[in-house]
């Protein structure tokens, strides 16, 4: 068994012997903090990344969904990777690699023109549809009382306030449409000055603000001439609603809860930070 493949069950072996025999592992991209075992394979001449979930990933699952049904606006961009494989039920996928470098950590992460095009990428994502849905903020509602009913390091206080003020909140309908969910500079590549979007994992259906809470409490709040550029690129800007607020709050305690359970104490800290900011608005 190569390097990098220890991960991946028998099923997972087996389907990628399959689908791509005799692959060879050039590259683990693994993150380490999930479950979800990332390889760069070499097959026939050709690159390709495979992605393969453990027992609890639903990861994966959501990314052979985003990958059946909306990336098509991308994909005939050559703005996002191909899928050639893929099996929900092992929670294993397989897509042509893409080249690029990671915008974050790169001189790209402070360029607004890198900002501006992902703005038009994601207004592309958003168009595809959208549905009304009535039960969206209770169920987002329950999440963030779940998470503060589990482990976490949020002084009882401001759990105390936290809960008062998820119990004041109206509870309105939701315009959804297909959202990326970690839309952030990590998720980006530039390959001859041109922006890509890779890993689908939290793709699903939300409201279109959603995917402004990470760039909004980390590349928007050091430098304004990112956020102005996005704003142009994707032309308009929906965080002006008060939906807007119940978001961050909900965003603010599962950072600070999934950061303290995985042990990413810095991500934890910023966790804290966004909870501190976001009441400070109410």
């Amino acid at each position: 068994m190569g390097p990098g493949l220890a991960n991946l069950s028998v099923r997972q072996l087996a389907l990628l012997e399959k689908w791509l025999p005799g692959a060879k592992v050039e590259r683990d991209h693994s993150w380490g903090l999930v479950q979800t075992t990332v390889l760069e394979m070499a097959y026939a001449g050709s690159l390709f990344i495979v992605k393969a979930g453990g027992d609890d990933d639903h990861h994966v699952e959501r990314e052979l969904h985003a990958h059946l049904n909306w990336l098509s606006p991308w994909t005939r961009l050559g703005r996002a990777p191909i899928m050639e494989h893929g099996d929900a039920a092992a929670k294993l996928l397989v897509t042509r690699y893409l080249p690029g470098e990671l915008v974050l950590g790169s001189e790209h992460a402070n360029t607004p023109a890198t900002y501006r095009e992902a703005g038009e990428l994601l207004a592309l994502l958003h168009a595809q549809t959208r549905i009304t849905d009535d039960g969206y903020e209770k169920r987002e509602n329950r999440k963030s009382l779940t998470w503060l009913d589990g482990a976490h390091r949020i002084a009882s206080s401001t759990v105390h306030r936290l809960r008062a003020e998820i119990g004041s909140w109206p509870t309105p309908a939701a315009l959804l449409v297909p959202t990326h969910g970690d839309w952030q500079p990590r998720n980006w590549l530039v390959h001859n000055g041109t922006v890509s979007i890779i890993d689908f994992g939290r793709a699903a259906m939300r409201p279109a603000y959603t995917d402004f809470t990470r760039l909004s409490v980390q590349d928007f709040r050091r430098d304004s001439q990112l956020e102005s550029a996005f704003l142009d690129g994707y032309g308009a800007d929906p965080r002006r609603t008060p939906a807007w607020h119940r978001t961050r709050v909900r965003e603010a305690i599962g950072t600070a809860a999934w950061a303290y359970r995985v042990g990413d104490e810095s991500f934890e800290a910023q966790g804290h930070r966004m909870i501190a900011e976001a009441l400070a608005s109410s």
